[in-house]
């Protein structure tokens, strides 16, 4: 880690340790997060320690085992893993990721939600939303899930205020700064602007990018 960078760790509940490696949403700090989590996820230190699961998140990283594990040789384990990472952007390249392509049918409820808040044509909506390569900062909320960060300023847009009971499996949507896709149908208050097909999501995994393409 850069000298002077503030890291926190802190419990959630007895069978979780996280590290928070910076205090606000940015790309720096996701790829400083996914360059731990690529590395220590296969540290065979952890797995003899118990650790069965290292996750990801845009700001932390969360160490999960046993409660009766040893978890001060835990937090010694990860620590000296952070310190490996590298401060500067160009050596934090995310090592194994890889690129999906995601076909988008851009014919969503509120495409023109969007565009009107952003006072633009959807057309350039669009255009604006598949111009980026995302990078897949963690994958939550339901399994397969992708976090997408790297959005167009220009297409944040507020969640809608009563959230709908059924999304459809495979909407593209965006929320605040972020974009992602629902593998599945459930509740979600995004704005949704296309569909994708749900299976391609099944191989994402945090560090990787995604490209949207436009389909039909």
């Amino acid at each position: 880690m850069a000298a002077g960078a503030k890291t926190n760790t802190y419990f959630i509940g007895d069978a979780c340790l996280c590290w928070q490696l910076g205090d606000k949403i940015d790309r720096l700090t996701s790829l400083r997060v996914l360059w731990a989590y690529r590395r220590l996820r296969k540290d065979p230190e952890l797995r003899r320690l118990g650790v069965r699961d290292l996750v990801p998140s845009y700001i932390a990283l969360a160490a999960h085992a046993d409660p009766l594990r040893d978890w001060e040789a835990i937090r010694a384990a990860v620590d000296r893993g952070l310190a490996e990472v590298p401060s500067d952007e160009a050596a934090l390249a995310v090592q194994g990721a890889r690129r999906h392509k995601l076909p988008v049918v851009y014919n969503g409820e509120d495409l023109a939600r969007v565009a009107e808040h952003a006072g633009l044509p959807a057309e350039e909506v669009i255009k604006r939303h598949t111009a980026p390569e995302y990078l897949v900062a963690m994958v939550g909320f339901r399994p397969h899930f992708p976090y997408l960060l790297g959005l167009d300023k220009s297409l944040v847009t507020p969640r809608l205020d009563s959230p709908r009971t059924a999304v459809p499996a495979g909407a593209v949507g965006v929320a605040g700064e972020q974009t992602g896709i629902y593998p599945e149908t459930s509740p979600g208050g995004w704005n949704i602007l296309g569909m994708t097909r749900p299976e391609l999501l099944y191989d994402i995994e945090p560090g990787d990018t995604v490209l949207f393409e436009r389909a039909g």
